[in-house]
């Protein structure tokens, strides 16, 4: 990143979102701290102090010159690398800019008291006590869509989808998710019809030490770099920190240690896009992840194409019997996360029903914001919904329900499509990735896994917030989000 005496205005203002990028590094560590080290009465204080440095943090991003000086800055000469930082800095500008500071600090810090009363909450089956904090919460989520919505002259959900995936509109998804729901169900119906006679392996009890020291060999085998990240453990897996500083978290199940292994892989491929971000734009709003389901490509990429393939397997198979003394083949392990079997929990769904449980919520979240779906009733939607699209009651079930995620209960409303859309450009990304490289899994077989982080560094990491998503993909792939590569994975993968 080079600036020029020419540039007064422009390098102000980069040298004031370096600034807000030290706060906000400040801010994801004691994101991760309170979900992962904190004790429990560290809650309410800190809560006070992550609502404040909320503030702050606001009020850098909305600072009175910034308007100014992005017009200002327009009128300089900058290469085209620096008008995109430019045009990263205006967006964040204005999603800062419309946001009273006062709205902020008050719904950080009441989601703050709601996250932490929905752990015990939720471990309880306690609708009764959760549904007044989500009231409240809604209250502080619907305020904000609509002060969003009159700014950006959006409808209000449109507005908080683009908090998390810029230029994505209802209109857009409902036609994508229309698709998807008109063949993903038979599919669902046809895999499992295969899999009806299949025996379930069993599979013995394995600590939750040991199963750390596989999960930590395994990140070592996708290249992370543990002199700048950690693993830790939490209630529900996450990836946070900064860049040169990757917070991961899993947790474990000694009965079934398949589930913490692959929510370790879906975490690594966060960080390793993290960690693979420009460092010549680290603190700038370039160097940035480009969107949420960007990200989330790049660990569902680790997680579903990579992870779950014969190839990937075969390299972890021993690290397995290694750590935990297993002697389960490659086959197995490949019978185990080939399964589609539809289930009451998002985080632990096979990816063929994964999608389900992406559209429920999105149906869930358009009804909160518009109005036409009280919290109050989110139980009984939820039932219905859970029926129709995977034959599963929840009735009375709200802990594996509707309380089930933490996005809610921190009042994030708008982030739940990029999982499905992340899916669907991980595997736009593998196909294109094959046409240079063969078969990734045959790349990975042969032990050629760097070949893969290569083509991700080259084509996706290295970008940064440089390019829009859809100049991004189209840059990847040759083309925009094309759904019919998820399909096409699905049906190559399962359909015998």
């Amino acid at each position: 990143m080079t600036h020029s005496p020419s540039t007064p205005h422009y390098l102000r203002l980069t040298e004031h979102f370096q600034k807000v990028a030290h706060f906000e590094h400040l801010s994801a560590l004691g994101d991760w701290d309170q979900a992962t080290m904190m004790p429990i009465g560290g809650s309410e204080g800190r809560g006070a102090a992550m609502a404040e440095l909320a503030r702050h943090i606001h009020e850098l991003k909305t600072a009175r010159f910034i308007e100014t000086s992005i017009k200002q800055a327009e009128e300089e000469r900058l290469d085209s690398h620096q008008m995109s930082n430019l045009r990263e800095i205006r967006y964040h500008f204005m999603q800062a800019n419309v946001v009273p500071a006062d709205l902020v600090q008050a719904k950080t810090q009441l989601a703050y008291r709601c996250e932490h009363a929905w752990r015990d909450q939720r471990a309880n089956n306690d609708w009764q006590g959760f549904k007044p904090n989500l009231e409240a919460l809604m209250t502080l989520v619907k305020e904000e869509a609509s002060i969003r919505a009159q700014a950006q002259n959006l409808t209000p959900y449109d507005a908080l989808l683009n908090k998390f995936e810029p230029g994505m509109t209802t209109k857009r998804l409902e036609h994508v998710f229309g698709d998807l729901k008109s063949w993903l169900p038979g599919l669902i119906e046809t895999v499992q019809g295969q899999q009806a006679n299949d025996s379930k392996i069993s599979l013995a009890r394995c600590s939750a030490q040991n199963q750390e020291a596989l999960g930590r060999d395994v990140m070592a085998y996708l290249g992370f770099d543990f002199t700048q990240g950690r693993l830790d453990v939490s209630s529900h897996p996450f990836c946070g920190g900064v860049p040169g500083d990757i917070r991961l978290t899993t947790r474990y199940d000694e009965a079934d240690f398949t589930s913490g292994l692959m929510g370790i892989v879906h975490e690594t491929g966060h960080a390793r896009y993290e960690q693979g971000l420009p460092k010549e734009w680290r603190g700038q709003p370039a160097g940035g992840h480009r969107s949420m389901a960007i990200h989330e490509s790049q660990s569902l990429f680790c997680e579903m194409q990579l992870g779950r393939g014969k190839g990937f397997l075969s390299q972890i198979q021993p690290k397995i019997r290694k750590h935990l003394n297993s002697q389960l083949s490659i086959a197995e392990l490949n019978h185990i996360y080939s399964r589609v079997k539809p289930g009451l929990i998002r985080v632990d769904a096979d990816e063929v029903t994964y999608p389900c449980h992406i559209l429920l919520r999105f149906e869930a979240e358009k009804g909160l914001v518009d109005g036409s779906l009280d919290v109050a009733d989110l139980p009984e939607f939820w039932a219905e919904h859970m029926q129709s699209l995977l034959g599963i009651d929840t009735r009375d079930d709200y802990r594996n329900g509707c309380m089930q995620d933490i996005h809610w209960a921190v009042g994030e409303l708008g982030y739940f499509p990029s999982y499905t859309l992340g899916a669907m450009y991980a595997a736009q990304f593998r196909f294109a990735m094959e046409t240079s490289l063969g078969p990734v899994d045959e790349l990975l077989a042969r032990g050629n896994i760097a070949q893969v982080f290569d083509w991700l560094d080259k084509n996706i990491w290295s970008q940064g917030c440089l390019l829009t998503t859809e100049e991004l993909v189209k840059h990847a792939t040759g083309e925009t989000l094309n759904p019919k590569f998820f399909r096409r994975h699905l049906e190559q993968r399962y359909l015998k």
